[in-house]
């Protein structure tokens, strides 16, 4: 299988919608048709080959691999609906990074901007900057969020990180900002850093893990005394295999809080002292 490199010439003057550029998709077509491939700048259509220069390698596997290369930061919709194979980022990237993949793996060494791993059902998202508002959350009109997968960001996190999340593992080594959480349905959120105003706001199930801050919750969620020894011990060991500041959390037992009552909710907040 051959290794894809796409290193962009020059940073385009308007937005670039990369839609369709995966490495299954590219992984079926010879030179002259990838260098025809064409995406929205704008609102007219150009050729990869105006905005990248192209080069293939050979790789000893038989998985499919793009890599991308220079300021992406005007580029959106990097990786959507990645349903397979290796794509890597160097650089930044712009809206929706991995946002509907449903399989593979995507790797960002910069910052992500907005609706990063937007409603994404599978596969592994990491990103090595920050990303922007609405990740792992959910796009204008839907009902759900990020519905599975794993999804990792070494920096920090905009507002409404997991917004509507149902499913899947959603971890930030650093900051969140206003409203983590918010009105999650399921799956697991776990955050580095400090949290913004509001978390977990209309919370219904799910559970958000706090590896330093207390959290400034409204009195909609209360204290439980449940023995969560054996669930704690699962869920520990995943989180901690991610390292950095979720490390010793196998070895610490955290405080639980339940809501959002507000919502009839079911959810968990668990942090240490």
């Amino acid at each position: 299988m051959t290794e894809l490199a796409l290193t962009l010439r020059t940073p385009p003057k308007l937005r670039v919608d990369m839609r369709g550029v995966t490495p299954v998709a590219l992984a079926a077509l010879d030179a002259g048709a990838i260098a025809k491939h064409a995406v929205w700048h704008g609102n007219e259509k150009l050729a990869l080959g105006e905005l990248f220069a192209i080069k293939r390698k050979e790789r000893h596997d038989d998985t499919p691999s793009l890599r991308l290369a220079g300021d992406l930061a005007r580029f959106d919709r990097i990786g959507w609906m990645l349903d397979g194979g290796h794509l890597h980022v160097e650089g930044a990237a712009g809206d929706y990074l991995g946002a509907l993949m449903t399989g593979g793996t995507l790797e960002c060494s910069g910052d992500a901007a907005m609706f990063a791993g937007c409603e994404m059902a599978g596969g592994s998202l990491h990103v090595g900057g920050s990303v922007g508002d609405f990740a792992g959350a959910t796009q204008a009109g839907s009902m759900d969020g990020m519905r599975g997968g794993v999804f990792i960001v070494h920096g920090d996190a905009g507002e409404r990180l997991g917004d509507r999340m149902r499913r899947g593992l959603l971890a930030v080594f650093g900051n969140a900002g206003d409203c983590a959480a918010s009105r999650m349905v399921a799956g697991t959120i776990a955050i580095g850093g400090k949290l913004g105003a509001q978390p977990a706001f209309g919370m219904r199930r799910g559970t958000l893990v706090l590896a330093y801050a207390a959290p400034h919750l409204p009195p909609t969620f209360v204290r439980t005394t449940h023995d969560i020894t054996v669930f704690w011990r699962l869920l520990a060991r995943q989180i901690a295999a991610l390292g950095g500041a979720f490390a010793e959390m196998g070895s610490r037992s955290p405080t639980r809080l339940v809501g959002d009552l507000a919502v009839d909710g079911k959810g968990e907040v668990l942090f240490f002292k």
